[in-house]
């Protein structure tokens, strides 16, 4: 298999209401399309693309699988705006030698990375 590029990372929810809510209205994620009957929704985030989708038992949720990570530019202020916001942290900030992230979760208990690079 010769991969070119991911064509976009998919996030299950069990109620697409509520996962805008949190999506657009937390993480302030602007959708560019809208398919299904509104079950699938697309972000288009740089050269990405990150869906959510309500799409039955073949796509349910998990915190035990992969998961997207979110590039942020100040993640201090990202992290600090998403507590006053109510929401679930797995990990506070955590610090390698070439980035700094934190994980949480979304209404579903999928993991969601807030991420920066060092520079």
């Amino acid at each position: 298999m010769k991969v070119t590029e991911i064509a976009f990372t998919g996030t299950p929810v069990t109620d697409i209401k509520r996962a805008r809510e949190f999506y657009e209205g937390v993480l302030g994620l602007k959708p560019t399309l809208e398919t299904l009957g509104g079950m699938l929704v697309e972000y288009g985030l740089g050269n990405g693309t990150f869906t959510i989708g309500c799409l039955g038992e073949a796509f349910k949720p998990s915190s035990d699988g992969t998961f997207v990570a979110l590039e942020v530019e100040n993640l201090d202020a990202e992290i600090t705006r998403l507590e006053t916001r109510g929401v679930k942290f797995v990990t506070g900030i955590t610090e390698l030698a070439t980035s700094r992230f934190a994980l949480i979760l979304d209404p579903d208990g999928n993991k969601i990375m807030i991420h920066k690079r060092k520079a």
